[in-house]
């Protein structure tokens, strides 16, 4: 299992991490050739979410997210984003290859995993699609977790909203 994965999945809101831990663990077990999972992108705080919203805005670069600071369920260690790690050492988004030749897409193989521990795909969103990105809502809102952000709402001695 990769543990860069796992250290980073101790970011995550207390809520999301276990289910986070069995999307490593059958991701493990299903993808039995050259890929491993990683998780790539977890929590970000409201300041690296602001620095990355500038980036092709009014700091040089692609633009790389679509969401201001509160608006990413990534501020709330409510989402992640995945990259395939091939020989333990390139990164890969190719949705199509299948490096353990069992017919399916590896990336695929992860997307049906990681929709069946209740994380919501990216990669389904009419618009703005994000293939690498997962996020559970536990049923609010962006405007709504803001809203408990800016009250200090958070888990005692957390940096994590109340759900």
């Amino acid at each position: 299992m990769d543990n860069i994965s796992i250290e980073r999945i101790k970011t995550l809101h207390p809520a999301g991490r276990d289910s986070a831990m069995r999307v490593l663990q059958l991701s493990d077990v299903a993808l039995t050739g050259r890929a491993v999972l990683r998780l790539a992108n977890v929590f970000r705080s409201f300041a690296e979410q602001t620095d990355l919203y500038a980036q092709g805005r009014t700091k040089k670069g692609p633009k790389v997210t679509w969401a201001k600071a509160g608006y990413s369920f990534h501020n709330y260690g409510l989402a992640f984003d995945i990259v395939l790690i091939i020989d333990g050492k390139t990164a890969s988004w190719n949705m199509q290859q299948d490096y353990d030749f069992d017919h399916l897409p590896d990336w695929m193989e992860v997307v049906q995993i990681c929709k069946a521990e209740g994380w919501e795909w990216g990669g389904d969103w009419k618009t703005k699609k994000d293939y690498p990105h997962f996020e559970k809502r536990f049923g609010y809102t962006e405007s709504e977790l803001v809203k408990k952000y800016h009250e200090k709402d958070f888990i005692p001695g957390t940096q994590y909203v109340n759900l």
